[in-house]
């Protein structure tokens, strides 16, 4: 039998309104118990600290508990664009570190950023960004698994709009790949 590890990530929802009598009431008895909510710019913020065997089982049960209390889920989080401060943070380099493997003063090959390319703060894929690291060892193979599912998740609720049905297959079929 696998073990159980805790997982932590964000789901982010909306349609409920956090005055109504008994709105935390309604995540706890979901299911959620294993959650903190807030409420910020608008929307509602599920923080898991969820058991579950692996990853994706951890996200696809939070969905279905979000689910359950009549919200609308829009994103799950941590996201998957990323500025390089981010990149440091989740791989645990350093702002230095991966700022040279961005200029390509340190190996080569450093993904190409995917989103502000022309600011001053560009954003990179997550996913591509662990693939990166992970080819040179500097993170684990449970990190591209992650970021992977959570970028499929977040895929799958733009094309599906929230829609559950093939949710959980997706993501698991990720996780065993």
């Amino acid at each position: 039998m696998s073990e159980m590890k805790t997982h932590e990530f964000t789901i982010v929802a909306s349609g409920l309104d956090p005055e109504m009598d008994g709105y935390e009431d309604r995540f706890f008895e979901a299911g959620c118990d294993d959650a903190t909510l807030s409420f910020q710019k608008g929307v509602i913020i599920v923080e898991f600290a969820r058991e579950a065997v692996s990853f994706s089982k951890a996200i696809v049960t939070a969905y279905e508990d979000v689910l359950k209390t009549g919200a609308k889920i829009e994103r799950v989080e941590p996201d998957y664009l990323v500025s390089l401060s981010d990149i440091a943070e989740r791989s645990s380099l350093t702002r230095q570190a991966i700022s040279l493997y961005a200029k390509a003063e340190r190996g080569s090959g450093f993904p190409n950023p995917v989103a502000r390319v022309t600011s001053n703060s560009p954003l990179w894929d997550w996913l591509e960004v662990t693939e990166w690291l992970h080819a040179l060892s500097k993170i684990d193979s449970a990190a591209v698994v992650e970021a992977r599912i959570v970028k499929e998740a977040n895929r799958f609720l733009e094309l599906h709009e929230g829609e559950p049905d093939g949710f959980a297959k997706r993501l698991a079929m990720l996780e065993a790949a």
